[in-house]
């Protein structure tokens, strides 16, 4: 490989970073926009704290679990904090596709977004400091390990599991601890009374918007830097079927929401839009186009019934969280085996069983985690906190204080 190539290589995949890193950006502005004006400072505070803290547990111990090396395929460490193998910064390292620390940065910014879905589907009532101690174990701990079990070289690898950019490892790793987060919780205050649902609109729906479609843009380095490289072929590949299904998504959510709710929810459009990129991530360079409109159209459907779903369960998620990144995670790992050039019916059972390993991992790392944390610090913060708003209660300021907009 001459200098030129890999110095492409390497570019492509640093600009990937970048694109992955305003994913966080996005996350803030959906979650913001979807909820109540008075936990902005709240979520800005959480996503702030998880960028900074996922990083720089990655570079303590998360990436040395992730990449353990030669391992028992599923638990492995090789050691704490990093330093720069021999050929870290030569062609020799990752096949001339990128650097060591290109490598570490990349992989860090997938790590952070474990987190990000859980802050959404708890918003507006849990405790900073259990979110905080929540996130750190979780991040630096359960996400890395579940992840070496495929990216790592692990059993799953053996086993003959597929998922190229993380429909499962990262989407799905944070919506099952959502859904754990959630249930320990309960839902916000006057959601559910009487035997009936209230909605409990977010207060800016174009930030929210904003929020969606920074996400999309991000998605092209998060799935396109997942080719590892540059490589024309599959890397245009990935960017098509990454737009397709996100578009087709869009559409799917739009359909299916109005035929449910007989109006055209734009909340749903938008979530839809996320559930087609979720859904495509585990075979965005096995599908074709269409495949990929198809996969997409489908995770709109799912959003829309996950969504009702969630509501007859009494199970309250502000953002939608849980359907974009657990159900539509779910539905992208199990496409693996439905379509695509790996398609047969022992490739579904292994998607599907592999999921499930992972998933109750998640499940059961996610209790070990929230059950002392509940009973010795306390997952909630008091009604009248959560009535009043966490901004003023766990954080001494409003987002909005000067534009008298302080409205709860």
């Amino acid at each position: 490989m001459d200098q030129a190539l890999f110095t492409a290589n390497n570019l492509w995949m640093m600009i990937c970073v970048a694109l992955v890193f305003i994913m966080h950006l996005g996350f803030s502005l959906l979650e913001i926009g979807l909820t109540r004006q008075k936990n902005s400072i709240n979520i800005l505070f959480k996503n702030f704290f998880i960028i900074c803290s996922g990083l720089v547990l990655y570079y303590i111990i998360g990436f040395n679990l992730m990449y353990p090396g030669e391992f028992n395929g599923w638990l492995g460490l090789s050691g704490i904090g990093l330093e720069l193998p021999e050929n870290g910064l030569t062609e020799a390292y990752a096949d001339g596709g990128y650097t060591y620390w290109t490598d570490f940065l990349f992989q860090g910014m997938f790590a952070a977004t474990a987190a990000t879905i859980v802050s959404g589907a708890v918003a507006e009532r849990i405790k900073i400091g259990a979110f905080i101690i929540f996130s750190i174990i979780y991040v630096g701990i359960i996400y890395p390990i579940s992840g070496s079990w495929l990216w790592g070289g692990g059993f799953l690898s053996d086993f003959g599991f597929y998922d190229f950019a993380g429909s499962t490892l990262v989407h799905s790793v944070g919506g099952w601890a959502a859904l754990m987060a959630v249930v320990f919780l309960g839902p916000r205050i006057d959601k559910f009374k009487d035997n009936k649902i209230f909605a409990i609109p977010g207060h800016n729906i174009p930030l929210a918007a904003t929020g969606v479609f920074l996400l999309w843009f991000g998605w092209f380095g998060f799935n396109g830097g997942s080719v590892l490289s540059a490589e024309t072929s599959s890397t245009s590949l990935v960017l098509v079927t990454t737009s397709l299904a996100a578009a087709a998504g869009g559409l799917g959510a739009c359909a299916s929401s109005y035929m449910v709710f007989k109006n055209f929810d734009v909340t749903m459009f938008m979530n839809g839009i996320l559930g087609g990129l979720v859904g495509i991530t585990a075979g965005a360079d096995l599908m074709s186009p269409m495949e990929a409109i198809i996969i997409g159209l489908i995770a709109g459907l799912i959003i829309v019934l996950a969504v009702k779903l969630m509501d007859i369960l009494k199970v309250d998620d502000p953002v939608g969280a849980i359907p974009v990144h657990l159900c539509c995670g779910i539905w992208g790992t199990l496409a693996v085996g439905i379509f695509g050039s790996m398609a047969s019916l022992n490739q579904f059972f292994i998607q599907f069983a592999s999921l499930m390993t992972v998933g109750g991992f998640c499940c059961l790392s996610a209790c070990v985690i929230l059950i002392p944390l509940k009973k010795i610090y306390g997952l909630r913060v008091s009604s009248k906190h959560e009535v009043e708003g966490l901004d003023i209660h766990e954080h001494g300021m409003d987002a909005y204080a000067d534009f008298g907009l302080n409205q709860h």
